[in-house]
């Protein structure tokens, strides 16, 4: 099999202005099993944002992505001091006062800590003046993922070999951690970015060829950024339990060389959260950025007092025989959408159009599962409906 790159022709590649509806695979999931349709869709929004990211990621990017490399190292590496692997003095601890154990490390200690917080806000003030209609959003995430590393730190500190030896009281700090992060990235940030999308797509998209509207809803597809917000959920997990775990048991001896493969999987797994971050927040930016001065959910423009178009109406087609619903569906732009007939497709589209998944042309006439009639796709709608 070709490379995934090779379904993209080079004249679209360098094209600024590449769509996702152009974005081809030659092999599909679907030609083994029509079920695994989901698959092939991640695979092309993921080959179109690999692309993207080819084409307009630039220095501001690889800024951003060295910044919080050199954070995570520095913070974690004491690149021979000594006073990470040796434990330090457990008896001084906190950040402030003239006893604080922050001021009682060593100077070479404390300039790399200075240096790991002076690139951690220099990573989080570019994302914040490059994508400033995220930026309600990128501090939702912030706070998310500051709650999930003090939910680690916490249980460590009073079980320090978390998950071994643990008791359910254990994890009640790394749940709430997680309830707060769950609640942050998928009930506020994921809602305000879908719900901003719709209202794009309807406002600035609208057209009365139904086609041409579906084709702007495929453009503006965020099922790969779904799945990257559930990685960036895991990869958070993983980092503040590996970073909590190394420093935890750092007085153990035993385990002094496990303790620098958690270090080094604090670091992996922290860099990859950055690039996950990174990709949430650019990408609907990206998307978005030039036609919406902020992204909010529906909920939060009604407060606003702004105008929002609500969604389509959908009408439930009726076999005009005996009356009995039908897979028949008709929007209030007009377009009228059926399931295929064929076994075990599960695909949809528009009457006489090709289906999305087994490509058989769907019919114009539907047959009902009561009366058995066969009837147009149109009767199944009454005129009052149509109104």
């Amino acid at each position: 099999m070709e490379e995934e790159n090779s379904h993209i022709s080079s004249d679209l590649k360098n094209d600024g202005n590449l769509r996702l509806s152009q974005v081809k695979l030659e092999y599909k999931f679907t030609e083994i099993n029509v079920k695994l349709n989901y698959l092939d869709t991640i695979r092309r929004e993921i080959l179109f944002q690999k692309t993207l990211i080819k084409n307009k990621w630039g220095i501001k990017e690889l800024t951003i992505i060295a910044l919080a490399t050199f954070s995570f190292i520095l913070g974690t590496w004491d690149f021979g001091i000594g006073e990470l692997s040796n434990g330090g003095d457990y008896n001084r601890y906190g950040i402030f006062g003239e006893d604080s154990g922050f001021l009682q490390v060593s100077d070479w200690t404390l300039m790399l800590s200075l240096l790991s917080i002076i690139c951690w806000l220099g990573m989080i003030f570019s994302l914040w003046s490059e994508y400033p209609i995220m930026r309600e959003n990128l501090a939702y995430l912030l706070i998310g993922s500051f709650a999930v590393q003090y939910g680690y730190m916490s249980t460590h500190a009073s079980n320090p070999s978390f998950p071994f030896d643990s008791k359910i009281a254990d994890f009640g700090a790394i749940i709430l951690g997680n309830l707060v992060l769950f609640f942050l990235s998928i009930i506020v940030v994921h809602r305000a970015v879908r719900e901003t999308r719709d209202v794009h797509v309807q406002e600035r998209h609208a057209h009365p060829d139904p086609r041409v509207v579906q084709e702007a809803w495929e453009d503006h597809s965020l099922k790969a950024w779904d799945l990257e917000m559930g990685g960036l959920i895991v990869m958070l997990n993983i980092m503040s339990w590996s970073g909590s775990h190394a420093v935890a048991t750092r007085m153990n001896i035993a385990s002094e060389s496990l303790n620098y493969l958690l270090v080094l999987l604090y670091i992996i797994s922290g860099i990859a959260t950055i690039l996950l971050l990174l990709v949430i927040i650019w990408f609907p930016h990206f998307m978005l950025g030039s036609a919406e001065e902020r992204i909010q959910s529906v909920r939060a423009r009604e407060v606003a007092g702004e105008t929002v178009i609500k969604k389509p109406i959908v009408q439930q087609g009726r076999c005009p025989i005996c009356n009995i619903e039908t897979t028949a569906k008709k929007y209030s732009s007009g377009k009228i959408e059926i399931m295929c007939t064929t076994n075990d497709c599960g695909g949809k589209g528009s009457i006489g159009s090709m289906c999305e998944i087994c490509e058989e042309i769907l019919p114009t006439r539907l047959k009902c599962r009561s009366c058995n009639s066969n009837t147009p796709v149109e009767s199944h709608f009454s005129d009052e409906e149509t109104w």
